[in-house]
């Protein structure tokens, strides 16, 4: 690359002062300048480019890779995310049903121990008429036999008072074992 660049120069040293050359030359234009400042502006460049930019672009690619997998990262991240999302929303509608279940399965017991409680109390209730009514009856038997033991007492006692008065011992006594004969026949 040197070698081209001597070449241009003397190139420009031989080409005569009239037209574009012998106008850079009255401007003050000197090739040998022109061309050392060519060469450090690429040695710079160079030195630059190995040096600075280099490092730069390999740190700018690091970046990007890092860059890149983080974008990578969050599209997994996301993927999980939503399975994370979808798992829980499958795990709430399972809580849900269980609880429904439960709830379901606590009315059912609810209303057995309401249905066995009401049978019950009917139970109850139906032993408790039975045994109202058989006391009733038995109230009634004994409220007959009172009743019959004082009438028929009643109807001694007038009987007697009245055979007592136009009947004889004899007669009185006959009538008295007849009538308790009856009574006997009645109370049995």
């Amino acid at each position: 690359m040197l070698s081209l660049v001597f070449a241009a120069a003397a190139f420009a040293a031989e080409t005569p002062a009239d037209g574009p050359a012998g106008l850079l030359q009255k401007f003050g234009v000197e090739w040998k300048f022109v061309i050392w400042q060519f060469v450090s502006f690429a040695s710079l460049a160079g030195v630059l480019y190995q040096f600075a930019i280099k490092p730069i672009i390999a740190t700018v690619d690091q970046r990007n890779a890092k860059i890149g997998e983080g974008l990578k990262n969050a599209a997994a991240t996301a993927a999980t995310l939503a399975q994370a999302q979808v798992d829980a929303a499958a795990t709430a509608k399972q809580a849900q049903l269980e609880a429904a279940r439960f709830v379901e399965e606590a009315r059912q017991a609810a209303k057995e121990f309401l249905d066995a409680q009401q049978k019950e109390a009917t139970a109850r209730a139906n032993d408790l008429v039975v045994k109202a009514q058989q006391a009733i009856e038995l109230e009634h038997k004994r409220m007959l036999e009172e009743a019959r033991t004082e009438v028929a007492r009643l109807v001694v006692a007038t009987t007697q008072r009245v055979l007592a008065r136009e009947l004889g011992d004899a007669e009185r006594t006959r009538y008295n074992e007849a009538a308790a004969r009856e009574l006997t026949e009645i109370k049995s």
